[in-house]
């Protein structure tokens, strides 16, 4: 079997090469091809319907992104061991994707297509989704699905002041830029991405930095697209009926004008544009509904869509009333939930989200076990839609692309202002309670005033706004939109989402829904947004104007200790003992990370007291005291040959004071010295030799009697000698030797008239005294 292997080379301006591949895999496909860099390979597929589905008159795009673990030689988690539904990150290559493709079909093919791209092998060096949206059109190229105008996505990155094109992971953690670029050779047609407070001429920059290599990757794909020789398919036109057209226009596009120019509330606007279409309908008989009710609807669609651009356009005045560049009224506050550890609702007309902060340790951090990344995050923020804040009845089904999407974007807006010293893991919830434009945007901002009401020390405030666009190629007008409404996004060109402090931008998306956006227009809506963030900022000062000093009464607060890595054990105990009982004890939470051979201890809780007793417990068994310093110690248990002393400063580490170390006297009875809960002070000796036990002593401490004679020792045997001594004696295993003579004394008289009383616990498990 021959096969018709087509390949083609496109080169970055560094000499890296990215390799396109068609002709080998996935032939039956309509169309397929496999892009190499590195050792990453994408095995991107397009296959689209000959026919449309009866009744649907839009585009049933479907793009599916997925990382095989394989590629990167791992298994994936979970019991089952298998690739189940799409990570968040697949999801949000998935997206990426989709926004450049969507808008670059016919507007009248309603054919289901399906791409679908997968990673096959991954490299370290080389960040696989800056390659999916090329993947995907070179799919297209090669297939005789009619997508006439090709495109290409690139990351593009600044590192020491350089602009780099799909950057690995290592430049990328250098650079003040992470942006991902669609476009067609003409125009730019998605931005996505984070900055570190960029100025919006460099943003501008790097777009056109990006723009210039997507326009070699096109025309390597045009090269293909030759090479392979196929034709576009033919496919069935949408019906259209110009009488009808023109029927439907005449009786309601004045209607709509009128009711677009009047500046009222979506549910209003809503009714009687709902209204309008009734009336329409009314004047067509039942027959005619039955045979061309979907043509009517269609074209009554586009005279609303028509009347409502215009009347921006015309007037300069929007479906609301406002002005171009106005921002809807915005009124928000803080702590409104008294229990979560941080609150605010932030409501800009008819948009409201409330937000929560939730403050917790390492271990809450979000694991990210993908194929092509792990590690965890420390901040993270999710946003819910439920159906209520659009006053619809929908079926909940989990968290949907656009949830995943619109969180995604307002956690990068605000990471970079979560200082590297906060010791806590942050997640905010979003629950968008309205919606009518901009709830992404709503979240931010909502985020913002929660992380300041939360006691989070943020470097700066960040607000959002999204700009939208109403363009007529005939005439060449265009409006800009500031803070746009729901149906200005519907029926608008544009959406523009753009966050950042006073200082720069921190975050962006941009959508282009006509074939693209040029660069005049582009700058004008970062001015114009810049303007609205800052008017934005200013009304989130007015609520809260800096972060609180605190976390609140009820919130945990935290703090970090580090010990020695030889003490991790002992502060955990025999599986999980002492650090579980301490936790039970304190009402905190206890996290141990090993990191270098430390162990980096975080101690969470809401009680002072409970944190201070954990800190009081770590005190004490990592104390190590020093040969020749002095301690307080409390004596805590009277033995006969001693006194169980614990040193104040570490409670529970406890040390066998023994009576020869009480005084310089002879010392018959521990009590004629000490008594329990006595407090002084004691010299610590160090390591006895003979007992291998630590060695304290009180009279080291008090002065020495005149005229006091040391007592001379005596000659101890050799502990350690297993054979027979120079005296003739048995070993000291229990023998008899040369001693029996010698009066046992008080110990010998026990052993032969009567039953030995109970002996007294000695510390350490110790049975015997010592230094005997």
């Amino acid at each position: 079997m021959s096969l018709n292997i087509i390949n083609e080379t496109i080169t970055l301006s560094d000499g890296r090469t990215i390799t396109i591949e068609t002709g080998k895999l996935a032939k039956q496909a309509d169309g397929s091809v496999v892009v190499k860099m590195g050792n990453c390979m994408l095995l991107a597929t397009v296959v689209s319907a000959r026919t449309a589905a009866p009744g649907i008159d839009f585009l049933p795009l479907t793009v599916d992104y997925r990382e095989k673990f394989a590629a990167a030689g791992r298994f994936p988690g979970g019991f089952f061991k298998r690739e189940a539904r799409p990570s968040d990150n697949e999801v949000l290559v998935m997206r990426l994707v989709d926004r450049v493709l969507r808008p670059l079909f016919p507007d009248d093919y309603h054919a289901e297509t399906q791409v679908m791209i997968q990673l096959m092998s991954h490299d370290e060096n080389v960040m696989p989704d800056a390659l999916a949206g090329l993947a995907a059109s070179a799919a297209l190229a090669v297939s005789d699905a009619p997508f006439y105008t090709l495109i290409s996505e690139v990351r593009v990155a600044r590192v020491d002041g350089q602009f780099v094109i799909n950057p690995s992971k290592a430049d990328l953690a250098l650079s003040d830029i992470d942006m991902m670029i669609g476009a067609s050779a003409d125009s730019v047609c998605m931005v996505e991405g984070e900055m570190k407070e960029i100025s919006e001429a460099d943003m501008v920059a790097a777009i056109k930095f990006a723009h210039e290599a997507i326009k070699d990757q096109i025309a390597v794909q045009e090269r293909l697209r030759t090479a392979v020789g196929k034709t576009f398919r033919e496919y069935e036109a949408e019906r259209n009926d110009d009488e009808i057209k023109a029927k439907v226009r005449e009786l309601s596009y004045d209607k709509y004008f009128a009711i677009a120019s009047e500046g009222s509330a979506k549910h209003e606007r809503s009714e009687k544009f709902a209204a309008v279409k009734e009336e329409v309908k009314a004047t067509f008989t039942e027959e005619e509904l039955l045979e061309n009710g979907d043509l009517i609807s269609k074209y009554l669609y586009k005279t609303n869509k028509e009347a409502v651009r215009n009347v921006i356009l015309d007037l300069g005045q929007r479906l609301d009333g406002r002005k171009t560049n106005e921002i809807r009224p915005i009124w928000s506050e803080v702590d409104y939930l008294p229990s979560a550890h941080g609150s605010s609702l932030f409501t800009r007309g008819e948009t409201q989200a409330l937000a929560t902060v939730t403050l917790g340790t390492s271990r809450e951090a979000n694991i990210i076990d993908l194929p092509t990344e792990q590690g965890e995050e420390r901040f993270y923020l999710h946003y819910n839609f439920p159906p209520f804040s659009t006053g619809e009845a929908k079926p909940l089904r989990g968290t949907s692309r656009r949830e995943v999407g619109h969180g995604n974007l307002a956690q990068r807006a605000l990471k970079n202002m979560i200082p590297a010293e906060n010791p806590y893991t942050v997640r905010i919830v979003s629950e968008v309670l309205e919606s009518n434009g901009s709830s992404s945007m709503a979240t931010v901002c909502a985020g913002t005033l929660a992380l300041m009401d939360a006691g989070i020390q943020m470097t700066k405030p960040v607000s959002g706004i999204a700009m939208g666009l109403i363009s007529d190629d005939a005439t060449g007008r265009y409006a800009v939109l500031s803070d746009i409404l729901g149906d200005e996004d519907h029926l608008g060109d544009m959406d523009f989402k753009v966050t950042g402090t006073a200082d720069g931008i921190t975050a962006c998306q941009m959508d282009i829904k006509i074939e693209g956006l040029n660069y005049e227009i582009m700058e004008k809506a970062l001015e114009q947004a810049k303007e609205g963030r800052l008017h934005i900022l200013g009304k989130l000062l007015e609520t809260i104007e800096k972060p609180r000093e605190t976390v609140k009464d009820h919130s945990p607060k935290i703090l970090k200790v580090t010990i020695p890595g030889a003490f991790i054990g002992a502060l955990i105990g025999p599986g999980g003992k002492v650090i579980q009982e301490l936790q039970k004890a304190t009402g905190t939470t206890i996290v141990i990370n090993e990191v270098d051979e430390q162990g980096e201890v975080e101690i969470l809780g809401v009680s002072p007291a409970g944190m201070q007793a954990v800190l009081d417990k770590i005190d004490s068994i990592i104390f190590k005291p020093q040969v020749g310093e002095t301690y307080e110690v409390k004596v805590i248990k009277v033995l006969e040959f001693g006194a169980v002393v614990e040193y104040t400063q570490a409670p529970g580490n406890e040390v066998l004071l023994h009576v020869s170390e009480l005084d310089w006297a002879r010392t018959e009875n521990v009590t004629d010295v000490v008594n329990m809960g006595d407090v002084f002070n004691v010299k610590y000796i160090g390591i006895d030799p003979k007992t291998r036990k630590e060695k304290v002593s009180r009279k080291a401490l008090l002065p020495k009697p005149e005229g006091y004679k040391e007592r001379e020792p005596r000659p101890d045997r050799d502990r350690n000698d297993r054979g027979r001594d120079n005296r003739g004696g048995r070993d000291n295993r229990g023998g008899r030797d040369d001693r029996n003579s010698r009066d046992r004394g008080p110990r010998e008289e026990r052993r032969n008239d009567g039953p030995r009383p109970e002996r007294t616990e000695r510390p350490d498990n110790q049975t015997e005294d010592p230094q005997s």
